[in-house]
């Protein structure tokens, strides 16, 4: 049996607090500073963390390192277990062009480059967010859009912004579930008050993106469709989130926002010559003028269509009731810890979702994809290979960072650092979402900046009278702003566009958009936590 101890250095929470941020900061500054591989600095912050639970905080190394095998098996699975999944999808798409034809079809729906920014950046970019997430919706929106003649750095810029709003429910809630698992809170209650903030940021984001792509003109002239986009995605998500499954959140919002875009008859107008002047500075590919069969146009479509289908089927009460049995929940070997006042931990028991996780479910929506697109089953299964390698440092640095927080969590060195953060009192609800963006940031992934912060922001909440479900939410609902300025972020685009090297110019276009984003979160997150916007938590 191990006891956690919130004041093991020297009797002292402050000094305590400052041995337990060892491992945090040793990540930051290796990412921030000396600029290493995400991977490489995961493991060295991981050794870290082993360290101090081993050497300052007393946890036996047997149970220090079966809580870092732990939070590496969850990084595996269900994480990335979804990640690889979903990046399999597309990569059968493009393996058999059909994301050409999906490509194609985006640039027939409108020749206005405002329209074009809404229906490419922020509507298709959310739905790869929501299948894959990653750098994916960043890389492949901004190639979409120099295509259709952007110029490079326009490109990248609107394709950065664009990716806020759907990150919290990203690659099939990812996110959202890595942050229930390690808070403790039930996902249907974190993804209910996530749901009631994003939404809000998807409002916003629709009408910067016009901004950006065309200035004040731009927002004079097409705000009535950017608005509707907004609007739609909006209450989809809230919708999505809060009734339905945080799996189908950004998928629903994708697609109701496109939806309302193309019901606008003002979407569909042809745009005024000196307006497509003035923002296609690029060179236009010369495959958009192709027609494409309809048949061929549907089934590039399908792989999308079939995943909403699996997902929502697997949401029928008898068919969840279904799968859920095949869940096996067991006692964690070789963990035996309590908290300070002697009550079991959460992490002595794990849970495997083998069906009803969501990579399972993308792992069947995708068989069924092959078919439907004509992709031989030995070619399919190459091709999951071909993602597992593409994704292996990345899988590595989840595993590690998961691995990182389960044994700060486990050690006690969470709770340390969140009892001396709750001193912030009434002031913690504004820099809750700072301490989620400043995650984002610099590890470039919200299921990452959840894992390291989440169960902080709950034990300052308990500390200091605040709601744990809402600093919760709104570690991941900050996050979503840093992703913008992330360097793996901004190396994803400036190489997606061919701007290689100009990773800094990006930075200063973006950074005082997610600045100003930021102070209106951490705005929408304190005035939910007092009487103003407190009725908007469930």
């Amino acid at each position: 049996m191990f006891v956690q101890q919130l004041e093991p250095v020297a009797d002292s929470l402050g000094l305590s607090a400052l041995v337990a941020t060892l491992p945090l900061l040793t990540v930051l500054v290796l990412l921030g500073a000396v600029r290493m591989k995400a991977h490489r600095a995961g493991l060295i912050g991981l050794a870290v963390a082993v360290l101090v639970a081993w050497l300052a905080y007393g946890m036996p190394l047997g149970q220090t390192a079966s809580s870092a095998a732990q939070g590496a098996l969850f990084g595996l699975f269900p994480i990335m277990w979804i990640v690889v999944n979903a990046l399999w999808v597309y990569r059968m798409t493009v393996r058999t062009r059909h994301f050409d034809i999906l490509r194609r079809s985006f640039g027939r729906l409108s020749d206005d480059p405002r329209i074009q920014a809404l229906v490419v950046a922020f509507c298709f970019g959310a739905l790869l967010e929501a299948l894959a997430g990653f750098g994916a919706p960043v890389a492949i929106s901004a190639v979409m859009l120099v295509a259709l003649g952007f110029d490079p750095v326009r490109a990248a810029v609107v394709a950065l912004v664009a990716n806020t709003a759907p990150v919290a429910f990203g690659a099939m809630g990812t996110p959202v579930v890595t942050l229930a698992q390690v808070t403790g809170i039930p996902l249907d209650t974190v993804a209910t008050v996530v749901g009631r903030q994003t939404p809000l940021l998807a409002l916003v984001v629709p009408l910067l993106l016009v901004f950006l792509v065309d200035g004040r003109r731009g927002l004079r002239e097409t705000w009535v469709p950017a608005l509707a986009c907004g609007s739609a995605f909006a209450a989809a998500q809230f919708a999505a989130s809060n009734y339905v499954s945080a799996q189908l959140a950004d998928i629903g919002a994708a697609l109701a926002g496109a939806g309302a875009l193309v019901a606008v008859p003002h979407a569909r107008r042809p745009a005024t010559e000196p307006v497509r002047a003035a923002v296609l500075t690029g060179v236009r590919s010369e495959d958009l003028d192709h027609d494409d069969p309809r048949p061929e146009v549907l089934r590039a479509y399908a792989p999308y269509a079939l995943i909403v289908a699996v997902f929502s089927l697997a949401q029928i009460p008898a068919v969840k009731d279904l799968l859920t049995k095949a869940t096996r929940t067991f006692d964690w070997p070789f963990l035996e810890v309590t908290d300070p006042s002697g009550d079991p931990v959460g992490g002595n028991v794990f849970s495997l979702p083998l069906v009803s996780t969501g990579g399972t479910l993308v792992l069947l929506a995708g068989a069924l994809t092959a078919a439907v697109i004509g992709v031989h089953a030995r070619v399919a299964v190459r091709e999951w290979a071909a993602t597992v390698h593409e994704l292996r440092f990345a899988i590595l640095t989840v595993t590690s960072v998961l691995a990182l927080a389960y044994v700060m969590n486990l050690s006690g060195q969470a709770a340390t650092i969140g009892h001396y953060v709750a001193a912030a009192g009434a002031g913690l609800a504004f820099l809750s979402p700072v301490l989620g963006w400043f995650g984002v940031a610099v590890t470039g992934s919200d299921t990452s900046a959840n894992a390291l912060f989440g169960a902080l922001q709950v034990t300052a909440a308990q500390q200091s009278g605040l709601s744990p479900e809402l600093l919760a939410a709104a570690n991941s609902s900050g996050g979503v702003l840093g992703k913008m300025i992330s360097p793996q972020n901004l190396t994803i685009a400036c190489a997606a566009v061919g701007l290689a090297g100009k990773e800094g110019d990006l930075l200063r276009k973006v950074l005082p958009w997610s600045l100003g984003l930021l102070l209106v979160m951490c705005l929408i997150v304190v005035g939910q936590s007092t009487a103003v916007l407190g009725w908007m938590l469930p």
